[in-house]
Order: structure tokens, then C-alpha cells, then sequence
């Protein structure tokens, strides 16, 4: 992690030490799933780190101190898309080689991304702990700060939009 959150998980209890040790990697790649930039996900993962130590005994005290931290995750990830208003730099892929290769499974791994990062940041978050994290509905729901028939729709649109978009770059190859 960064400075600040390293100097934390060094120098904090040793709960919360255990805690970064145990859940870092997990909140990098939901936040990478998010935001679809490396970078900017392991700043998130930060200061939701910093947060979360700076609010260590209320983490602690919840009924489930991991939904307690991404839930700080995701508001900062939303936070961190307004300040930015909605435009989230997305690498563009350049024109696939005609013939499939070996790197298929990449480049579809690559599309589905993609099309993820697409998605409106609600719809995304939905879709990554639903089906990626393998949340319940009312897991996310109360993640995402929603009722579950919200998380129900959301989950449909952004399926039936990750869809769209794959049959039609499946259809280039």
C-alpha cells in the first residue's frame, strides 16, 4: 500500500495489521474492477485504508467490519468519480488481428473489461460484487446503500448492456 496507509499497518494494532495483511489484495482488485486503472486503485485501496484506520474502532465494532471497509471503498470510489465528473480515462484497444490466436482468451478477458468499465459506476459496482465477489443481493444491497430491488435492476441492465457489447466485438473476430 502507500506511505501513509504502510505507516498505519506498521505502527496500528495489530488487528488492523492483520486486517490490511488479509484484505489489501481483495480491495485492489474490486477497486481495479471499478475503476479499471491500477494506479488510481491502489489510491483508492489507500484511503480507504487511512479511513478505515482513522475509524478502526467503529470498523471493528460493526457486525461485519469487511462490508464496513469496501462500503468505504465504493463511496470513495464514487466520490472520486464526481470530482472527475463522470470521465474515467479508459484505454482504447487498437483494430484485433484478423486471425483468432492463442491470445483469444485475453483479448475477450480485455473486452469484457472493457465493456465493465463502460458501464455507469452503479451498474458496475452491482455487477462486480454480485457476480465477481459473489455477494447476495442483500449483501450488495447494503453495500451499495440500495434496496434489493434496485441491485435486481441495476444487475439487469448492466448485464443486458455487457451482453450488447460482447456480441458485438465477438462478431469482429
Amino acid at each position: 500500500m502507500g506511505d501513509r496507509t504502510s505507516e498505519a499497518a506498521r505502527s496500528g494494532p495489530p488487528e488492523f495489521r492483520e486486517f490490511v495483511r488479509d484484505r489489501g489484495s481483495p480491495l485492489h482488485q474490486v477497486a481495479y474492477l471499478l475503476c479499471g486503472d491500477w494506479h488510481l486503485a491502489h489510491d483508492l485501496v489507500q484511503e480507504t485504508l487511512v479511513k478505515a484506520y482513522r475509524h478502526w474502532p467503529r470498523v471493528q465494532q460493526a457486525d461485519n467490519p469487511d462490508a464496513y471497509v469496501r462500503r468505504i471503498l465504493i463511496n470513495e470510489a464514487r466520490h472520486r468519480w464526481r470530482r472527475r465528473d463522470g470521465a474515467v480515462p479508459v484505454a482504447r484497444f487498437t483494430a484485433e488481428p484478423a486471425i483468432p490466436d492463442v491470445t483469444d482468451d485475453f483479448a475477450r478477458r480485455e473486452r469484457l473489461l472493457q465493456a465493465l468499465l463502460e458501464l455507469p459506476l452503479q451498474q458496475r459496482a452491482t455487477v462486480v460484487l454480485r457476480y465477481l465477489e459473489g455477494r447476495t443481493q442483500s449483501e450488495t444491497a447494503d453495500l451499495l446503500g440500495c434496496s434489493e430491488g434496485t441491485v435486481k435492476s441495476q444487475s439487469s441492465r448492466a448485464l443486458a448492456t455487457l451482453r450488447k457489447y460482447l456480441n458485438r466485438t465477438e462478431t469482429r473476430l
